[in-house]
């Protein structure tokens, strides 16, 4: 008898599985995301300011604003009640604040980066400064958000009183920032004359372009394996449905970002204008905690490093995270590391 490995009858039972957790993720409907409790503080063009918990108790709490980035949706941050970074910054005594970015319509294509770093981003820090009595906040940057988010402290550094950044690119120049490479030749011109607001669906699939096999036909094998494991099955359509949702980005905006970040690194250099001001790093002087990734293959861990040669805070810390760029919000490694150490490193600065 041959000891060859049977590899028919292995891809029918392959299929088969496949088959069968595709039926059963059929039959689960279109789950929910971001379900912790919240009300709108504030909403304004381009848009609206949340505040998480309810109850006195949270008004104790040390006040925190996440920024999140414009590209995706920020429900990454509160995928499922197990795998949410805004319940478990709740649960660890913080007053969470949090910016969702509306969706651009055409009239938005003109809208830029100095529209949402100068004017929405300072209109959500005084109004949680106002809702909380405080004249400074505690910033959370989030990948894009996080670079808003320096951007931002370097130019009203009165209003920050901590900052933390989470994977958020710093360096848009460091040898292994794959995506840098691949942009920098980009006419942007033209992609932003041809569509007006660039569609998210062109953007995710520049995404998975990244990481073909493991984004597009490793996590389909992988699904195989999660037949009559419903938590899990409910997890993966979560995370699915995220991805897909990813929103249009005001033309004007995605230009200046990708032109001025990424094809000419103008933040590490100090050549970064908004709003006719100039963005120096070294005008960060508040304490930061930058929180990044080592195996992030969108913001590499080194173009986050770089921050601690550029800022000017003497009270700088680094914290990081042996994951990636998604699991770092949804692991439950990252669960139990993350939320509580960025908790604790707040609340000492309170």
């Amino acid at each position: 008898m041959s000891d060859t490995p049977d590899h028919s009858a292995q891809m029918r039972a392959l299929a088969e599985r496949l088959t069968r957790s595709l039926g059963q993720l059929g039959q689960l409907g279109m789950p929910e995301i971001g379900t912790s409790e919240r009300q709108t503080v504030l909403s304004g063009r381009g848009f609206k300011l949340l505040r998480y918990g309810s109850g006195t108790a949270r008004d104790r709490g040390c006040p925190v604003l996440i920024a999140y980035a414009l590209v995706n949706r920020p429900w990454v941050l509160d995928l499922e009640p197990e795998r949410s970074t805004i319940a478990r910054l709740l649960e660890a005594g913080l007053d969470i604040f949090l910016i969702e970015w509306a969706d651009p319509g055409p009239d938005d294509h003109d809208t830029g980066l100095a529209d949402y770093i100068c004017d929405m981003l300072d209109q959500c820090v005084d109004a949680a400064c106002a809702v909380r009595n405080e004249n400074a906040i505690n910033l959370l940057g989030v990948c894009q958000g996080g670079t808003f988010s320096l951007c931002y402290t370097a130019l009203f550094p009165h209003k920050v009183r901590n900052l933390v950044t989470m994977v958020t690119p710093v360096d848009f120049h460091t040898k292994d920032n794959l995506l840098s490479h691949w942009v920098r030749g980009v006419d942007l011109d033209r992609l932003v004359g041809c569509y007006g607001n660039v569609p998210g669906s062109l953007l995710n699939a520049l995404f998975i372009a990244l990481q073909p096999f493991r984004l597009g036909g490793k996590k389909y094998l992988d699904l195989a394996d999660l037949a009559n494991d419903p938590e899990r099955l409910h997890t993966f359509a979560r995370m699915e449905r995220w991805i897909a949702d990813s929103p249009d980005q005001a033309g004007r905006a995605f230009a200046e970002f990708i032109g001025t970040l990424y094809q000419r690194n103008s933040l590490v250099k100090d050549q970064m204008v908004l709003d006719e001001k100039l963005v120096r790093l070294s005008a960060v002087r508040c304490p930061v905690l930058n929180v990044y990734a080592l195996a992030d293959h969108l913001v590499p861990a080194a173009a986050s490093r770089a921050l601690a040669q550029h800022v000017g805070s003497s009270d700088y810390r680094e914290l990081a995270f042996d994951g990636g760029h998604i699991g770092i919000y949804v692991s439950r490694h990252a669960q139990q590391q993350i939320p509580p150490e960025i908790a604790a490193w707040l609340q000492a600065r309170q």
